[in-house]
């Protein structure tokens, strides 16, 4: 059986928008994130959420909605022109550094942060923004979910939604003894890179868990899911999850899941981070050489 995907007479509407929850404690990397917000923290010399960033304007987001808490305003200060910075760079004539530090940031107008007040659950972040989503449909991006894949993989779901409508949700496979730690789908049929979902589970436990295809960090969402988010139901670990209310409305609107054809790093732990440090600098050109000596160094 293939997949059959859903068609309307209507197009679906551009997608525009982005949500970065970025209110998370990060207590995986304490001392650390105790002043430093987590997303701040630098993969081959670029932090976390740089990274996302630059994914979601890849894949032609215009507007950028962080959702912050407290201790997070390292965050909006990276997303800020740093003047004193900038004037000392251009006396010196230091335009590679001057670029770096300005060269990518948004426009005025293109930014906005708001305070989840209360670190309720991814689920709760992405009902923080609604008020900027409207009736539009949106991606979220989770920042310490890096997929290693050229321009970024929020550009290849982009393209398939912008075709075909609905939702849809980035996977993985990972190891049966960890899809405690996910939310994982119930795949169905296929049709070329997607699959039809037919349920989904927030950190099953292995023996009872529907697939070993775990969610990854990017979706593409109608809005219609605040309409879920806004019972407040709580799951897994007494938050409200994302993948409940989305799990609640697969019932009337169809989901469909992308499978990542790059590398995953889970940088919310320390393991994760630091194979992400590697593997990023090994793909810059002014670091590789380097690096594979150093690796050299340390092998068993």
């Amino acid at each position: 059986m293939h997949l059959q995907i859903i068609m309307t007479d209507i197009s679906p509407k551009r997608l525009r928008k982005a949500v970065f929850p970025v209110g998370g404690l990060g207590t995986r990397f304490l001392p650390a994130t105790k002043s430093l917000p987590k997303e701040m923290l630098p993969v081959a010399s670029k932090p976390l959420i740089q990274y996302a960033f630059e994914e979601a304007v890849a894949a032609g987001i215009e507007q950028f909605i962080f959702v912050t808490g407290r201790n997070k305003n390292a965050i909006s200060n990276h997303f800020d022109h740093s003047y004193e910075l900038q004037r000392v760079l251009s006396e010196k004539e230091k335009e590679e550094e001057l670029h770096i530090t300005k060269g990518w940031l948004p426009h005025a107008g293109q930014i906005a942060f708001v305070r989840q007040q209360e670190p309720l659950g991814l689920g709760h972040a992405v009902w923080c923004a609604r008020n900027f989503i409207g009736d539009e449909p949106f991606a979220v991006l989770l920042a310490d979910e890096m997929l290693l894949v050229k321009d970024g993989f929020l550009k290849q779901m982009v393209e398939e939604y912008h075709q075909h409508g609905g939702n849809y949700i980035a996977v993985a496979d990972v190891p049966r003894d960890k899809t405690d730690r996910y939310g994982i789908i119930e795949p169905g049929e296929r049709s070329g890179k997607l699959l039809s979902i037919k349920g989904m589970v927030e950190k099953p436990d292995p023996h009872y868990a529907p697939s070993t295809l775990s969610i990854t960090g990017r979706y593409i969402l109608q809005p219609e899911i605040f309409d879920y988010l806004e019972k407040g139901q709580r799951g897994s670990g007494n938050e409200i999850q994302l993948t409940d209310a989305m799990a609640q409305m697969l019932e009337v609107s169809p989901f469909y899941a992308m499978q990542c054809d790059g590398k995953r790093f889970d940088c919310g732990s320390p393991i994760g981070f630091m194979e992400a440090n590697i593997a990023y600098a090994l793909e810059q050109k002014s670091m590789r050489a380097q690096m594979l000596e150093l690796l050299k160094t340390y092998s068993l």
